[in-house]
């Protein structure tokens, strides 16, 4: 395995989708199918972080603590890369978000890239 290199701070746009767990686009995850769609579009990276507790705009606590499971837990999408990017991606996500929550905020992005790595079989990880 390679050293990371530090490459320069650059400036980029932070994407975050507020969803549920049990929400739908096409006989799929909504999640997933918004990730799928980001890697289509060729964005620099995704990430699904699972919530064990959370409440939306009707206000019904999602909870994995309860002793029924609920089977509709927050799900965070995250997608950091140029705001121009994440700018055209946005009227794909106003279409398959129907409920939910979409926020930007600017950020400033450290890159670290592997050294000698293959990226094949590495998916899951970026």
């Amino acid at each position: 395995m390679g050293a990371c290199v530090m490459k320069p701070m650059t400036k980029g746009c932070l994407l975050r989708i507020f969803v549920g767990e049990s929400d739908r686009w096409h006989h799929r995850s909504l999640y997933e199918a918004i990730v799928v769609e980001a890697r289509e579009r060729h964005l620099a990276g995704a990430t699904v972080l699972h919530g064990r507790m959370g409440f939306g705009a009707h206000s019904r606590l999602h909870t994995s603590k309860i002793l029924r499971l609920s089977e509709d837990l927050p799900i965070v999408i995250e997608i950091v890369d140029e705001r121009e990017k994440i700018e055209k991606f946005l009227p794909v996500l106003d279409e398959m978000v129907t409920e939910g929550l979409v926020t930007l905020e600017n950020v400033d992005v450290v890159q670290y890239r592997p050294g000698d790595s293959d990226d094949a079989g590495n998916e899951a990880k970026s």
